[in-house]
């Protein structure tokens, strides 16, 4: 079986700057922040929570995409250097296409943190990549994330694959996007 194709010649993120974030690759320090995620109960959506080796194995295949996929997540970050989260493409192995997807630490919730970040990692998919569309796969329960994708300009899509049983798959179409891009 072949993986997914290359989208670019990208090895590590390139740094994306909005009026509050700044987009970078993930360094080893915000690994700490995903253990704690994955030891919580805000991960049931993302069948945890798990051991923090597991954690580990995760981050780390996450981050591993941007070598050998030319994308992956990037650590969200306020100007002032504070780690907010992830935003980015993922595309593990099943994944039937590259998927947008977040997470953001419990005091970034409900400030619009991951809404401005996934903003800019659509422009850059779209105006860096030339990707036409990207999707989220959410499980059906994760009522704000779902809510997410659609704040976004996504659509819910029941034609299109998920990843697990029931999953809400929501279609960004990257050509309909504003001119604006995150710098």
């Amino acid at each position: 079986m072949t993986g997914p194709a290359r989208l670019s010649d990208l090895t590590v993120a390139p740094t994306l700057t909005t009026p509050r974030l700044r987009l970078r690759m993930p360094v080893l320090a915000d690994f700490e922040h995903r253990a704690g995620f994955y030891a919580s109960d805000r991960s049931v959506w993302e069948d945890g929570p798990v051991p923090r080796a597991q954690a580990w194995r995760i981050w780390a295949s996450e981050v591993a995409q941007w070598p050998l996929m030319g994308a992956g997540p990037f650590s969200v970050e306020g100007l002032d250097g504070t780690y907010l989260g992830e935003v980015g493409i993922y595309q593990p192995e099943g994944y039937p296409e590259p998927e947008l997807g977040w997470f953001v630490v419990p005091e970034a919730e409900g400030r619009g943190i991951a809404l401005e970040a996934a903003r800019a990692v659509l422009h850059w998919a779209r105006d860096t990549l030339g990707l036409d569309h990207l999707v989220n796969y959410i499980a059906p329960g994760n009522a704000r994330s779902i809510a997410l994708g659609e704040r976004l300009g996504g659509v819910r899509r029941s034609d299109l694959p998920g990843t697990g049983p029931g999953d809400v798959v929501i279609f960004h179409d990257l050509t309909a996007l504003p001119a604006e891009a995150a710098s």
